[in-house]
């Protein structure tokens, strides 16, 4: 063998240590993809906002406040049941509504309205809501989050978004 043969041997431990680095590697980005997928998606989508109908004008009496549901504006093919969404809709007069939403903005739980008191409740951190959405007391960090509402052919609708919202309107 001459001497320049010589020095293009590479050792088994420098084999092995390439191989190594380079498994690493491919792993390393393997592990990025979803990551870096899950970071960009959210910006790379558009926010989805839809009008749903959730009743007519004269389901609701004035002075109510109902339990709707609806399709969220934004479900995934493979959403199923979670789908769905929920906002407690009061009727203010004839063609004037306001709609919160239906979950507690401090952990999510929902929230029920109570008819007697005229509060909103979260049963799970004793969360309490005045008629308003403003917060009465108990851990939550700030107002009932809305939804817009309209009447449109004399059938109500709200303004839906992607699940969740976290502003004060949708």
């Amino acid at each position: 063998m001459n001497e320049q043969a010589q020095n293009e041997e590479i050792s088994r431990r420098d084999f092995f240590l390439k191989i190594s680095l380079g498994l690493a590697g491919i792993s390393a980005i393997a592990a990025a993809v979803p990551v870096v997928s899950a970071i960009i998606a959210p910006l790379l989508k558009k926010k989805n906002q839809l009008w749903r109908t959730v009743g007519k004008v004269d389901d609701f009496q004035t002075g109510s406040t109902s339990l709707v549901t609806f399709i969220n504006a934004d479900p995934e093919p493979y959403a199923g049941v979670t789908a769905k969404s929920a906002a407690w809709l009061r009727k203010n007069d004839e063609n004037n509504f306001i709609a919160f939403a239906a979950n507690c903005t401090h952990l999510g739980c929902p929230v029920r309205w109570e008819n007697e008191a005229h509060l909103f409740m979260c049963p799970c951190h004793g969360g309490v809501y005045y008629a308003d959405g403003t917060v009465a007391g108990g851990p939550p960090p700030k107002p009932l989050n809305q939804y817009e509402v309209r009447v449109f052919n004399k059938e109500v609708q709200i303004k839906t978004a992607p699940v969740p919202i976290t502003g004060s309107k949708a």
